[in-house]
């Protein structure tokens, strides 16, 4: 499964990059906002993305409804510190598919995805 992870921390995108590598997950973009991240989609083709929501020029929930214009069918892993529920459903209304509060671990992170994956396929 390819995956494009966007979080503007350089330790969280290196973090959720190692915690996948075992797990079939093919990394085929890596944006720091939503705006390389919308640039990236035409070329990375990603299957899922891991989606940070605080970031600088466009923030994750701005993303989430850009990306979607471009793949309906793209699957979104909201990772964000943002931890209060009002959050998670804006986040779920524009399309997310799943949500993992920060700080996470690597088994979190995994099993999150599988969840998502699962869950879409089934």
């Amino acid at each position: 499964m390819r995956l494009m992870i966007v979080d503007d921390s350089m330790i969280i995108r290196n973090r959720i990059q190692r915690a996948v590598k075992d797990h079939q997950l093919e990394v085929v973009g890596i944006a720091k906002n939503g705006v390389e991240a919308v640039n990236l989609m035409q070329e990375a083709q990603p299957q899922l993305v891991t989606m940070d929501l605080t970031m600088p020029e466009m923030d994750g929930t701005q993303c989430i409804e850009e990306i979607l214009k471009l793949d309906p069918g793209l699957m979104i892993l909201v990772v964000s510190a943002l931890n209060d529920k009002a959050t998670a459903i804006e986040a779920m209304k524009k399309g997310a598919h799943g949500f993992l509060c920060k700080p996470f671990t690597e088994d979190e992170l995994t099993g999150a995805i599988a969840k998502l994956v699962k869950g879409i396929a089934a």
